[in-house]
């Protein structure tokens, strides 16, 4: 169904104004989402973009480096999170890929390939021009981190790229691996990288134009948020 101006002005003026980078969330992303859904927005781009916060948890809650009941889900379930049940089909790799699949150090990447390749086809499909430009960039910071980290311990970077083909090319990133490597620890690191991500999604968040990409762009910030704040949570135990 097409979404009226009218409704994504609605939409826009119900959901509560966001601060600066690493405030306090205005809304959960499940309330988020329930918006959304409920003003015939963007659904399938805004869950799309939420899914990526949702596999990153998962990672964390497999590797132990969060508990998985702490998990603060909005697409996946507790059960998936977990490895329990199994991933959404389109994220799963088909059997004739597993040769290739195998063939990636990190056992993640090859679902990471394919949430990107979904994304893709969500925001051609359903016209995000915010989505895929996303796309684009996380796929390209993703890929030159895995090359920076790699060309540092030695190693080959090329089974470490996911969904190249989809991403912005390397050289377009010096600036900001200069600012990450330049910091003396990880989270400081992490957090070069997030106010980068912050920064980029304030360029592009077409405010005021009650657009499908302001909805989109406006959950991509929402995510940000929480993951700080699930990381501010954890540092204080």
């Amino acid at each position: 169904m097409m979404t009226s101006v009218k409704q994504h002005f609605y939409l826009l003026c119900v959901l509560p104004g966001i601060g600066e980078f690493g405030s306090v969330p205005p809304i959960s992303r499940q309330e988020l989402l329930r918006f959304v859904t409920e003003s015939e927005g963007s659904v399938d781009v805004v869950q799309a973009m939420l899914l990526s916060d949702d596999l990153l948890q998962r990672e964390a809650a497999l590797s132990g480096e969060r508990e998985p009941d702490l998990a603060d889900l909005a697409i996946l379930s507790l059960q998936q999170a977990k490895g329990e049940k199994s991933l959404p089909h389109f994220l799963i790799p088909d059997q004739e890929d597993e040769g290739e699949s195998s063939d990636h150090p990190i056992a993640v990447d090859p679902i990471w390939q394919n949430y990107f390749q979904y994304a893709f086809e969500i925001a051609r499909s359903c016209r995000s021009p915010f989505l895929l430009a996303w796309i684009g960039f996380e796929i390209g910071l993703r890929n030159a981190l895995a090359t920076a980290r790699a060309e540092a311990l030695d190693l080959d970077p090329g089974p470490y790229m996911v969904a190249q083909e989809l991403g912005e090319p390397k050289f377009l990133f010096e600036s900001i691996l200069a600012d990450w490597t330049a910091v003396p620890n990880p989270l400081e690191a992490l957090e070069v990288l997030d106010r980068e991500r912050w920064n980029w999604a304030t360029e592009r968040d077409e405010w005021y134009s009650f657009s499908n990409d302001e909805i989109v762009a406006y959950a991509y910030k929402i995510m940000i948020l929480h993951r700080w704040r699930r990381i501010k949570e954890g540092n204080k135990k």
